[in-house]
């Protein structure tokens, strides 16, 4: 069964239908995924650059120097838009300097870990 209903947001209004289904029909499944942001990476003679993928505030810095992470650990949250994002490590490898700090505001592209 097809219900019409008119939505007003400000001084607009939608017409919307909404289709009613019985579990025999189907059902509606909802599926909560957190997304990740991946940093930039960039290859060079030091080793695997972790970059700022965009302006925020690091807000914590999870790794020190000589650590061993894994592909998709966190290294560090960046805090941009009120929004936490995890920065995770792009492979396997160990930490060989940290450019950022708890607090710094960081600007996208901004070396942030090196790994090796």
């Amino acid at each position: 069964m097809i219900k019409v209903y008119k939505i007003k947001v400000a001084d607009k209004v939608y017409e919307v239908e909404v289709e009613s289904i019985t579990e025999k029909e189907g059902t509606v499944v909802s599926q909560e995924k957190k997304e990740t942001i991946a940093p930039k990476v960039a290859v060079q003679a030091g080793g695997i650059k972790i970059e700022s993928p965009m302006q925020g505030l690091i807000i914590e810095i999870l790794v020190k120097v000589g650590d061993t992470v894994k592909a998709g650990d966190t290294v560090a949250t960046l805090e941009a838009m009120k929004m936490e994002n995890p920065i995770v490590a792009p492979q396997d490898g160990t930490i060989t300097s940290i450019t950022a700090s708890k607090g710094d505001t960081v600007d996208g592209g901004d070396l942030l870990i090196t790994l090796a």
